[in-house]
């Protein structure tokens, strides 16, 4: 079986876009950061840095911390001041967009944990509309052709069943903000459309986590939300995580910052230089009281209060308050390698990707002093973790802020790492 990897490089979910002038200066804070960092606390090395992300219009306002399980090692929130912006705390409501992955995961991995399915068996099995899957040939003008391998939930699991954001970026298919009646209705449709190869053969960031969600219906024999609730939420006090907002929730819903100097602008629509840097016009997911289409790839809202919780679990090996969340079986599962640090785009050089999350495989080639092993995420909007094993920390940083870019969780594990040994 040949390996082929594939990246999405441009979707309205996790996308990567060229800073120019911001990634100078990044780099430029990096070294000064990593030079200062040894006699400077971990708390006044990560404030510097994002203030210093305010001061060069990279983000709004935004929020980071790490943390050794329960204790404090850093917290600060940084307002920016810029009309319209509002001050963060650590129960302000973020739109945590690709963050709802590793969730999603977590669920799947109670449901091994329960004996309900096997990450080797077909999706069919238990979504019967996935049975009779359609390939795209490599050649551009040939024609669809019945998929030769089966769809295996591990493929889902992975990024690796063929399955792209359609509809964003130019693709076909369908688009995940259209209003499907609920999640068994998305699913049908994104079943009926083709993969982009045979699954399994290659890694392509898209919709899985959203097939995972009906799955997770399936499998538990209740709504999505409900699973997570009774799961995860309600055992780590996550009360702010969820798909939906009331009028109250959207007082603490943070607005949007738009960097001016981002490449597209809603609909691939440059905005000119009347259009506000703060807006809150701009949710392209409703959010609406009790929605039924809850995707698990994108979909939930939380807080930094709610997602340290989850954070914290993970590095504590799948255990929160003397309860086990996951074993630490299924989290060894979930954060080993399976896609080697083979492609172009995404994180930086030398990371793997594993379920859902990354995984530092090669650390010399990402600089920035963190070890290898670590984990983690990011979101859309740029809310973003990362768990590490070996030193029993995690990073969370959240802002709401476009463009993506990856190069803000980087820089902040090392404005972390340069100054940890003042800190231990």
């Amino acid at each position: 079986m040949r390996l082929r990897v594939r990246y999405a490089s441009i979707t309205k979910h996790d996308t990567t876009l060229s800073l120019g002038d911001t990634m100078k200066f990044i780099s430029t804070l990096l070294i000064l950061l990593l030079s200062h960092s040894v006699a400077a606390s971990l708390s006044d090395s990560v404030r510097t840095y994002q203030e210093a992300l305010i001061a060069h219009g990279v983000t709004g306002s935004n929020i980071a911390g790490v943390f050794k399980g329960s204790e404090v090692l850093a917290l600060s929130a940084v307002t920016s001041d810029l009309p319209g912006d509002q001050a963060i705390t650590e129960e302000t409501i973020f739109p945590i967009w690709s963050m709802s992955k590793p969730v999603t995961i977590v669920a799947m991995m109670v449901l091994l944990d329960q004996g309900k399915y096997a990450v080797d068996e077909p999706v069919a099995k238990y979504l019967p509309e996935f049975a009779n899957l359609m390939c795209r040939p490599e050649e551009e003008d040939a024609d669809l052709y019945p998929c030769e391998n089966e769809l295996l939930i591990e493929h889902l699991l992975t990024h690796r069943s063929g399955y792209t954001y359609y509809g964003n970026g130019g693709g076909e298919g369908p688009d995940f903000r259209f209003p499907y009646t609920d999640l068994e209705d998305y699913i049908r449709h994104v079943a009926s459309w083709p993969v982009e190869f045979e699954p399994g053969t290659a890694y392509l960031y898209g919709i899985n986590q959203a097939i995972l969600g009906r799955l997770v219906e399936v499998l538990s024999d209740k709504n999505f939300f409900e699973f997570l609730d009774e799961a995860i939420f309600s055992p780590l006090g996550m009360s702010d995580t969820k798909f939906e907002l009331t009028e109250a929730d959207r007082a603490r819903f943070q607005p949007l910052y738009r960097k001016p100097q981002r490449q597209f602008g809603v609909n691939g629509i440059a905005p000119d230089e009347g259009t506000p840097r703060i807006t809150d016009q701009y949710d392209e997911l409703a959010y609406a009281p009790a929605t039924k289409k809850q995707l698990g790839g994108e979909g939930l809202v939380s807080t930094f209060a709610d997602y340290r919780k989850f954070c914290q679990m993970l590095a504590n090996g799948g255990q929160y308050n003397g309860q086990q969340i996951i074993s630490e079986a299924a989290l060894e599962r979930m954060t080993t390698t399976v896609t080697p640090p083979q492609m172009s785009g995404g994180y930086s050089s030398g990371f793997g990707y594993a379920y859902s999350v990354f995984n530092l495989v090669e650390p010399a080639l990402d600089g920035t002093g963190s070890p290898a092993g670590i984990f983690g995420w990011s979101g859309y909007h740029n809310t973003h973790f990362w768990v590490d094993p070996e030193n029993g920390i995690y990073g969370l940083f959240m802002t709401r802020t476009t463009p993506f870019s990856f190069e803000i969780q980087k820089h902040f594990r090392a404005a972390v790492y340069g100054a940890l040994p003042a800190a231990e």
